[in-house]
């Protein structure tokens, strides 16, 4: 995974945890609202590849799942 992607991941994460959103509808949601907020920012341009972004981390949802279990927990 790249720098990018990454920051995005992490980032994501904390949302996650601060809305306690813990389904792949959310997940997604806020890899959308993320990537909006870099292009917003300017931290994107269209030389990014969105989709790319994306897919990359909708194929890692289950890990992710895994280790919000834990904030779920504690809600």
């Amino acid at each position: 995974m790249d720098e990018l992607a990454q920051e995005i991941l992490n980032l994501v994460k904390i949302k996650m945890i601060e809305q306690a959103a813990f389904d792949r509808d959310a997940y997604n949601d806020l890899i959308e609202e993320t990537i909006q907020d870099f292009r917003t920012n300017g931290k994107m341009t269209d030389d990014d590849n969105d989709e790319f972004i994306v897919a990359e981390l909708m194929d890692i949802w289950e890990e992710v799942e895994e280790e919000m279990a834990e904030h779920r927990k504690n809600i």
